[in-house]
């Protein structure tokens, strides 16, 4: 084995070893991106095809199956353009590169760049138990002005019902042409053979970015990850491991750290102030000396041991800096701003005897032209799976009720908070239509707009969403809303299991009117 491991380069394919979810070995093909010599052996840095790039990992040569190596494709020649040699033939999507490249800085000098371009491997999928299942374009719905008007988003599932079923039956909810909703208060039974997604089931917390992808990067805000980069630096997880706080993480992206600290068994943060260094012993020293024991900013929500801080990128920029950094080490898909002056951070805090320890934020623009209410949106690791993504969540849409907007996060999303989003999403809008009272014994009604006015969701999230349950069919010469017994027990369970809401009573925030300020 040791002789034929010599023969692999980087670029090469083969399967590897890995454990999954059941804890059963499988052979995944990956991708050998790196190659290191330590003493006594080799270490192979893979990339597993079709599988996101936080599972990447270092493997020894014995995980490696040799017997189906595949060498990396050597590339053809190019055809001459215009007889000249060594000349290409015109490429728009080379000259985009080429384009964009002039404004990439290197990735080993993050402090004297503006951006970090992070690349995102082509067709990432989950290797998580929750997957986002195959989705199909559904056409938007018509309807007068009062109704919404916007395009779909095509990530929404296909929404075909059969009639005849639906005619044996009463129906829950139905929305006229005239952008209405009505209700009545029978239920749908279940129908055989089909399975229903369950609206509330999932409770992933959110990371941002793949709920489409842009034909070239935004110009504002944080910016989406442009994918053309595909650089080996940035495609390998250079920090070994975090010490923040009392928890221990492994970071599952690549963040542009300085280089020195690449090097090091175990990087240290203070859970306070964010700032990195080198050693246990340094990190001792520090504490000793920094008396913040909560994020910088304004405590704008406090409700039990939750409390949540605005921090202004501008005036806090070494906390906001060292918060990117932290970020990026869970966030594949966003570019990543040194100048983080544009942007709110709202920190979201567990307070204990010792402080206030951070638990996860999102980030938002000062100004949106785009109507974004969240630009980056992480849960910590150690706090994942406990309802604190939706938290934030709902935070940030609290916030747009105060503003008097209707919001949406910046687009693509990732795997867990397009999960997350849609959860959240699913569970808003079916509490409303379910909260419905009868008047006069006719069905209530309620208009898309209304639905977007009561929840600060933008109307193209609420019809994606209600497409993407299934809930809009077309009943007797107009479209309904159909509630079935699943989607109502479905929505009641995962309610049970929601046990963290933000009060609004609790929220002391006043916005402000970025626009009149010469400088933030």
């Amino acid at each position: 084995m040791a002789d034929q491991s010599g023969e692999i380069t980087e670029g090469c394919r083969l399967p590897v070893l890995r454990k999954n979810q059941e804890n059963e070995d499988e052979w995944p093909l990956a991708e050998i991106l790196s190659v290191k010599d330590i003493p006594g052996r080799k270490l192979y840095y893979v990339h597993y095809i079709d599988f996101n790039k936080r599972l990447d990992e270092w493997v020894t040569p014995d995980r490696l199956d040799m017997k189906k190596l595949q060498y990396p494709k050597k590339e053809a020649k190019t055809p001459m353009k215009n007889g000249l040699p060594g000349s290409r033939p015109s490429s728009p999507e080379r000259d985009v590169k080429k384009s964009l490249d002039l404004h990439v800085q290197s990735a080993s000098a993050p402090s004297r760049g503006k951006t970090l371009p992070t690349p995102k491997r082509k067709a990432e999928s989950v290797s998580l138990a929750t997957q986002v299942s195959a989705v199909t374009p559904v056409p938007s719905i018509p309807g007068s002005a009062e109704a919404s008007q916007a395009s779909v988003y095509p990530t929404i599932r296909d929404s075909s019902f059969s009639i005849k079923s639906r005619e044996e039956h009463e129906p829950l909810t139905s929305l006229t042409t005239n952008g209405t909703t009505s209700i009545q208060r029978h239920l749908i039974p279940p129908q055989p053979g089909r399975k229903r997604k369950n609206c509330g089931g999932t409770d992933e917390d959110s990371q941002d970015s793949s709920d489409g992808i842009p034909s070239a990067p935004r110009m504002t805000g944080s910016l989406v990850s442009d994918r053309s980069h595909d650089d080996i630096v940035t495609r390998m997880k250079n920090i070994n491991c975090i010490e923040l706080g009392r928890h221990r993480l492994k970071p599952w992206y690549f963040s542009p750290y300085s280089q020195e600290l690449t090097s090091l068994p175990i990087l240290y943060l203070c859970e306070f102030c964010l700032k990195y260094l080198k050693s246990l012993k340094c990190l001792q020293r520090h504490l000793t000396k920094c008396n913040l024991r909560h994020p910088p900013g304004n405590e704008i929500y406090r409700k039990g041991t939750i409390s949540f801080f605005e921090i202004d990128g501008r005036k806090n920029k070494a906390y906001s800096q060292n918060l990117c950094l932290l970020a990026k080490c869970f966030l594949d898909h966003k570019t990543l701003y040194y100048d983080t002056d544009p942007f709110l951070f709202y920190v979201m805090t567990e307070y204990d005897s010792k402080g206030f320890h951070i638990v996860g934020y999102f980030s938002k623009e000062k100004e949106s032209t785009e109507d974004y209410n969240v630009a980056c949106i992480l849960t910590l690791p150690p706090y994942q799976r406990r309802g604190y993504g939706k938290l934030l969540i709902e935070f940030s849409y609290e916030l747009s009720k105060v503003e008097g907007k209707t919001g949406t996060p910046e687009k693509p999303l990732s795997d867990l908070g397009l999960l997350s989003y849609r959860s959240y999403w699913s569970q808003t809008i079916l509490e409303i239509l379910m909260d419905l009272k009868s008047e006069n014994g006719e069905r209530p009604q309620i208009t898309i707009n209304e639905i977007s006015e009561i929840t600060s969701v933008k109307k193209e999230d609420v019809i994606s969403t209600l497409q993407y349950l299934n809930l809009i069919n077309y009943y007797k010469g107009q479209y309904i809303l159909t509630l079935s017994e699943d989607i109502v027990e479905g929505h009641e369970r995962a309610m049970q299991k929601r046990h963290l809401r933000i009060d609004p009573k609790c929220l002391h925030f006043t916005p402000k009117d970025w626009s009149k300020r010469g400088k933030w």
